[in-house]
């Protein structure tokens, strides 16, 4: 193994995990389509989602002290379900319908929505989490 790359089994969380994210993804937006005029709801809560769940990560001991749990939840699950190349492709798809107005709500509301989730998880992380 080359000097500072990641153990197989750290690579292989990442993996499996982004795997089930990027499928949990799939079906959400399967299940919650989206018209390309429209404003994309199952994308925004996903990235919303995601992005809560991440910053309240390090709140949970187990996460801070299995370094291949915390690489599997994070850039592999999280990184996996949450998306910016379908938020950035339907904010196109909404400017390429004329929908200028739904595509700077959707495209500043999602940014926002994002830090406040984080900024929510990180408040209760702050607080405690668990030991």
């Amino acid at each position: 193994m080359t000097p500072g790359a990641p153990a197989p089994r750290l690579l292989a969380a990442v993996a499996v995990g982004g795997a089930v994210g990027a499928l949990a993804r799939w079906g959400l937006t399967e299940a919650f389509p989206a018209d390309a005029d429209a404003f994309p709801w199952a994308i925004f809560a996903i990235n919303v989602a995601g992005s809560f769940v991440l910053a309240l990560l390090p709140a949970f001991g187990a996460v801070r002290r299995r370094r291949a749990l915390a690489v599997a939840l994070g850039p592999g699950v999280l990184g996996g379900f949450t998306t910016l190349s379908a938020y950035s492709e339907q904010s196109r798809a909404l400017l390429d319908h004329g929908r200028t107005g739904l595509a700077v709500t959707y495209l500043v509301g999602t940014v926002a929505a994002c830090l406040l989730a984080v900024t929510v998880a990180d408040r209760w992380t702050r607080q405690g989490g668990d030991e």
